[in-house]
C-alpha cells in the first residue's frame, strides 16, 4: 500500500477472471470447507472482520481475514476501512468485479475472504465460559444468525452448532449475523453427545429451551433477583415453593454458567436432546401466539441468564 493507504496492485476490472471466480466460489459450502475460508460483504461486516484480525494479531491468534476488495469509491466514502486493513492485501476493484464475487446484488463496494473459526469447545470451557448457545438442528441462516448476534449482544462466551445444523458461514447467514460472526468463539459441526458431555464436565449446567418445559423461565429471574437482593420475589413470596425450599433448591440457577439449547424451527428438540438437558425451560406466553420463533426465544433466554450473571 501507498503513502495514502490506497493499494498500489492495478485495479481489477475483469468480472470473469479466475481470482473473481475463486471469490464467487465461495458461496458455495464445498468451496468453503476446502479452503477454510467465507466470504464477508459489505462496509459493517468488513469491518469487525478486519477489527477481529487486528486484535487477534495483537494477541497472537490465528489470523481473521486473507484479502479485501474494495472500489475505490468505498475507500473513499469510508477511508477507515484502508486504515484497519494495514498489514492485509488489499486490492482495488471496479463495481463489475466486486457484483461478481459477491452473494448480494450489491456488496457495497467491499468484500472480505475470511478464515474460518477454529474455535473448539473444549478451549472455550478452559477459558472459564459462564454462558453458551447451543443450536440443535437449527436449518434457517437467517435463524442462526440471529441467534448468534443475540449471543454477542447478551455476552456469551461461545456458540456451537451442532453437526446437523446450517452451515454458519452461509452467505445469509453470515449478513444476518451483522458482524457478530467475528465477535465471539464459534464451534460449528459439534457432536451432540460431545457437546452434552464436556459441558457436564465441565460442570455447566444445561437448560433446553422448551415450550412445553415444566420450568418457567419468569420463576426462574425470580428466584436469581430472590438470591441477589433478598426480601420477597416479584409473585411476593420469598420461599413459594413450600417452608423447606426445598422444590426451589431444586431448580437451575440463571447466575450460574449455563448453556442453552436451542432447537429445529418446525420440530423445536428432539426426545434425545431434551433428555440430555438439565431442565426444561419454557418462555411464558402471555398473548395468543401459539410459540415462538427459535431467534426471539433464544434472545428472551439469552440476556435471562445474562441478567442474572451481570447483576
Amino acid at each position: 500500500m501507498n503513502l495514502e493507504g490506497r493499494p498500489q496492485a492495478p485495479l481489477m476490472s475483469n468480472p470473469r477472471a479466475d481470482r473473481v471466480r475463486d471469490v464467487a466460489k465461495l458461496a458455495g459450502r464445498s468451496s468453503r470447507l476446502k479452503s477454510g475460508r467465507f466470504l464477508a460483504e459489505g462496509p459493517q461486516a468488513v469491518r469487525e472482520a478486519l477489527s477481529a484480525h487486528r486484535a487477534a494479531a495483537v494477541d497472537g491468534g490465528p489470523a481473521v481475514v486473507h484479502e479485501v476488495y474494495a472500489t475505490e469509491a468505498c475507500l473513499d466514502r469510508l477511508p477507515e476501512l484502508a486504515d484497519l486493513a494495514s498489514g492485509v492485501t488489499l486490492r482495488l476493484a471496479t463495481d463489475e468485479v466486486l457484483a461478481a464475487m459477491a452473494d448480494t446484488v450489491s456488496p457495497q463496494g467491499i468484500v472480505a475472504v475470511c478464515h474460518t473459526s477454529t474455535a473448539t469447545l473444549e478451549e472455550v470451557l478452559a477459558s472459564g465460559a459462564k454462558l453458551v448457545a447451543v443450536l440443535c438442528e437449527v436449518r434457517d441462516p437467517g435463524n442462526a444468525g440471529t441467534v448468534l448476534r443475540a449471543a454477542d449482544s447478551a455476552g456469551a462466551d461461545a456458540v456451537v452448532l451442532t453437526a446437523s445444523s446450517v452451515d454458519i458461514y452461509n452467505p445469509k447467514a453470515v449478513r444476518s449475523t451483522a458482524g457478530s460472526l467475528f465477535h465471539l468463539p464459534v464451534v460449528t459441526g459439534a457432536d451432540f453427545a460431545d457437546v452434552i458431555h464436556a459441558l457436564h464436565t465441565a460442570g455447566v449446567t444445561v437448560l433446553a429451551a422448551d415450550g412445553y418445559g415444566n420450568v418457567n423461565l419468569d420463576r426462574l429471574q425470580d428466584l436469581s433477583a430472590v438470591r441477589r437482593f433478598g426480601g420477597a420475589s416479584e409473585t411476593g413470596s420469598s420461599r413459594p415453593d413450600g417452608a423447606d425450599g426445598s422444590a426451589e433448591a431444586a431448580l437451575p440457577q440463571l447466575e450460574l454458567p449455563t448453556a442453552w439449547l436451542f432447537g429445529n424451527e418446525a420440530q423445536g428438540l428432539s426426545d434425545a436432546e431434551l433428555a440430555a438437558a438439565d431442565h426444561r425451560v419454557a418462555v411464558p406466553l402471555y398473548g395468543r401466539a401459539e410459540s415462538l420463533n427459535v431467534g426471539t426465544a433464544a434472545t428472551v433466554c439469552l440476556y435471562a441468564s445474562a441478567r442474572a450473571q451481570n447483576r
